[in-house]
């Protein structure tokens, strides 16, 4: 495997600042947010200067019941030959559920949520892996993720799981080390344990980012300092291989540039420190790359069963449907306003102007749309069908904001939503007078 060396994800945000770090030997780079005809010109300077970057993505969903969309496998491959890189990773994890499989309506999470550790789901997921390598051109990594809640009736271990998945597969995998500490508290497991049952050969690179913890259930923020803990990890997986790469994530509440230099150092830090400790005995140097024998693919039946599992679980998350049976109930209601709270942060970044017209009303107002209103596309038609239930069922009239929410409206999506619902009226009236101006 390539050696990465030390980097950091890259952000339009701070850009500049990650062009001005010493010492960054690769970027990772979000590769839904890249258009490959117009990249940005950071990326494209960093890429002269001979430094690696790696499209990260995040919308495939390897670890759901429907196999990997032609379309979204073809973007990353693009993406990956565009910026010439020698991998792209990818998540273990599942976005969507419903359509076909559920004769259900499909709903997207937006956001990555955890799969069953069972046979049926290591089944599927190992297809969807093949999948997916096949259509790629350069090997595929894929990452461990966070988790606020369990599954019911788990079979494996997260690292008996991985071990699995490489195994039968031949996949490489980006271990996150964050997620395991995140893991740790939400979930009891052990990041010792899990890091002894992987298949350390296999690690593409480690990611290292920040969290936060409240009400004892720690929420894998990336918008805060790496803590210690997540560190020790680091610590403890360099004592057991020398790491091809590790980067730091960040995602929001951006620092100072010398706050994340001094992350990435302490990361350096860390990684020292474990390399020059004791190394637990036939882990100094990595085994070859294991090559995956062919096995049958999951079949129809155990697709649909995990169809079925998915759909229940997102439909309650999102749709405010009876919590399945075995889970966690509070643990899911912290998840589902998590989604909520994520839907509204990000339905804010892709429509900058509702926050500005809607002024404090912005958040529960949106908070208030999502209960009842799953997410059936992507963030953007999200933003218009927010704004549409609001033209639709009124606005306060203390808003102040009304005419300039129906214009934003209209210039985006055209006709007023069809509704039988008596504040339709209001927003045709208003319609028919914009278009006479």
């Amino acid at each position: 495997m390539e050696r990465l060396g030390t980097g950091i994800g890259w952000r339009p945000e701070i850009a500049d600042v990650v062009e001005g770090m010493p010492g960054i030997d690769w970027v990772e780079a979000v590769s839904e947010n890249l258009c490959p005809g117009h990249l940005p010109d950071s990326l494209l300077r960093l890429r002269e200067r001979g430094v690696t970057v790696v499209p990260h993505g995040v919308s495939l969903g390897l670890g759901g019941a429907e196999r990997p969309d032609a379309g979204r496998l073809a973007a990353l491959a693009e993406r990956a030959e565009v910026l010439g890189s020698p991998l792209v990773t990818e998540h273990i994890a599942f976005v969507r559920a419903g359509g076909a499989l559920t004769a259900s309506p499909r709903l997207e999470a937006g956001h990555l949520l955890p799969v069953p550790r069972t046979r049926d789901a290591l089944d599927v997921l190992c297809e969807n892996v093949r999948v997916a390598q096949d259509a790629l051109p350069v090997p595929l990594a894929v990452e461990n993720i966070a988790a606020l809640f369990s599954w019911p009736g788990e079979e494996m271990t997260e690292g008996q799981f991985l071990y699995e998945l490489a195994d039968r597969t031949g996949v490489r995998l980006l271990i996150d080390v964050a997620n395991l500490h995140t893991n740790h508290v939400n979930r009891g497991e052990d990041p010792a344990e899990a890091l002894g049952e992987l298949p350390l050969e296999a690690i593409a690179y480690v990611h290292v980012a920040g969290g936060f913890e409240r009400d004892g259930v720690w929420h894998d923020s990336h918008a805060h300092p790496v803590a210690q803990p997540v560190l020790d990890i680091l610590t403890d997986l360099a004592s057991r291989v020398a790491p091809p790469g590790v980067l730091l994530e960040r995602d929001e509440n951006f620092p100072s540039a010398q706050e994340l230099e001094g992350e990435v150092a302490a990361i350096r830090d860390a990684v020292a420190k474990g390399r020059a400790g004791e190394r637990p005995a036939g882990r100094d140097a990595p085994a070859s790359p294991r090559v995956a024998a062919e096995e049958p693919g999951a079949g129809d039946a155990v697709r649909q069963r995990l169809a079925l599992a998915q759909a229940a679980l997102l439909s309650a998350l999102v749709a405010g449907t009876p919590a399945p049976e075995g889970f966690d109930r509070v643990r899911l209601g912290v998840q589902a306003r998590a989604l909520a709270g994520k839907r509204a942060d990000v339905v804010a970044k892709v429509a900058p102007e509702l926050p500005v017209i809607l002024g404090a009303w912005y958040r529960p107002a949106f908070l208030d749309y999502a209960q009842g209103h799953p997410m059936t596309g992507g963030y953007r038609r999200d933003a218009l069908d927010f704004v549409g239930q609001l033209l639709t069922d009124g606005i306060p009239q203390d808003t102040g904001a009304r005419r300039e929410l129906r214009a934003w409206w209209l210039e985006r999506s055209g006709p007023v939503p069809r509704s039988t619902r008596p504040g339709i009226r209001l927003a045709r009236a208003t319609r028919r007078v914009l278009l006479r101006r």
